[in-house]
């Protein structure tokens, strides 16, 4: 008898106490946890992310030709052509002037090089090299008349030798750059600044990868270059003619983060 009550009892609690208790228990949701849904995500790989990439960026317009186009590097043409040549109708200055533009606009620099038909033109024309900058001038003062630009580079490469126009910094060999200002036109101080600021923040990234401005003036020398044209006109050199592409492109990569960084402080 008293086994059976103990039966009745335990039948009791079961069918009136667990449903009681159930109440009190967490209660498990039919929808999967939030935290097992595979989201669709972005990897940031942290070595991938240059200093470049986090600095403003810098605005400005910037403007490329060249008086002489068809001056040429010898280890260049030679690597193309298999010949040596100071002078060659492609492999020439214009495709250095190309590549600065490239890395001003990765730069976030709005750079244009002078259209190629034009010196297409000049360089049909056989202009004598006296002649030169008296027969590109119209063009550049078309240029300069319709837009504003921060900085007019009429981009050249010199005649010296490796010798005196490459430099190592780092293990790796740069292409000096050389800058020439004339002195006979009412922009001269302002186009000497530029070019002294433009000098400065190569050297802050490569000691000596510049060489000592140099002033045109006086009898028999042009003493303008055109630099009568823009407050922001300079004369750069870069290289000599036995400069290599190597190390072109490593002096470009140089100048195009120095014309980033002078345009971004003024």
């Amino acid at each position: 008898m008293k086994k059976t009550l103990q039966i009745w009892l335990s039948i009791i609690f079961v069918l009136f106490i667990f449903p009681v208790v159930l109440q009190f228990l967490p209660k498990q949701s039919t929808h999967p946890s939030p935290f097992s849904l595979k989201e669709p995500s972005m990897i940031v790989y942290a070595s991938n992310v240059l200093e470049e990439d986090i600095k403003p960026k810098a605005e400005g317009r910037v403007l490329i030709y060249s008086t002489h186009s068809h001056e040429a590097y010898e280890p260049i043409t030679k690597a193309v052509h298999g010949k040596v040549a100071a002078s060659h109708h492609s492999e020439n200055i214009l495709k250095v002037g190309a590549k600065l533009k490239d890395h001003l606009l990765v730069q976030g620099i709005t750079a244009e090089q002078l259209e190629l038909d034009i010196v297409k033109i000049m360089q049909q024309k056989k202009i004598p090299y006296h002649r030169s900058y008296g027969a590109i001038r119209p063009y550049v003062e078309e240029k300069v008349r319709n837009e504003r630009y921060d900085l007019v580079i009429d981009l050249h490469r010199d005649s010296l030798g490796p010798a005196k126009t490459t430099i190592t910094h780092g293990g790796q060999r740069y292409a000096k750059v050389a800058f020439v200002i004339g002195r006979e036109h009412p922009y001269y101080d302002k186009n000497l600044t530029k070019a002294k600021q433009l000098k400065n923040e190569l050297e802050k990234r490569v000691p000596g990868i510049t060489r000592e401005i140099i002033i045109k003036g006086g009898r028999g020398v042009d003493g303008k270059y055109n630099q009568d044209l823009d407050t922001s006109m300079i004369l750069l050199e870069l290289g000599g003619v036995g400069n290599t592409e190597v190390e072109l492109n490593h002096s470009l990569s140089v100048l195009g983060e120095s014309i980033s960084s002078l345009l971004l402080v003024q």
